[in-house]
């Protein structure tokens, strides 16, 4: 994804901390970083806003909910596997140990 225009950080590295970027998980200069490409490449900023919405609406739907503490790492490994382009089996996350 990308606009077309160059950009001093590249739109991949944006996408692929952009949950990163929504949870605050980076230091203040990225962040900054992630702020200035959004003003200039609306893909990744109507990437960024598909996102937050669904972070959003998670939080409400399920932000009663206990989490086991080891299913974000197992959520984080998989989608690391996504997007690195390996083949994932299309089974329950719960179930990997």
């Amino acid at each position: 994804m990308s606009c077309g225009e160059p950009h001093e950080t590249d739109c991949s590295e944006v996408l692929d901390h952009l949950y990163e970027f929504l949870d605050r998980e980076m230091p203040d200069s990225d962040c900054t970083k992630f702020e200035v490409h959004f003003e200039e490449c609306s893909p990744c900023l109507e990437k960024y806003g598909l996102e937050e919405a669904v972070k959003k609406l998670v939080k409400r739907c399920c932000g009663q909910d206990d989490v086991p503490t080891d299913l974000r790492a197992k959520v984080m490994g998989r989608l690391d596997k996504i997007r690195s382009g390996q083949v994932v089996p299309e089974h329950d996350v719960a179930a990997e140990s």
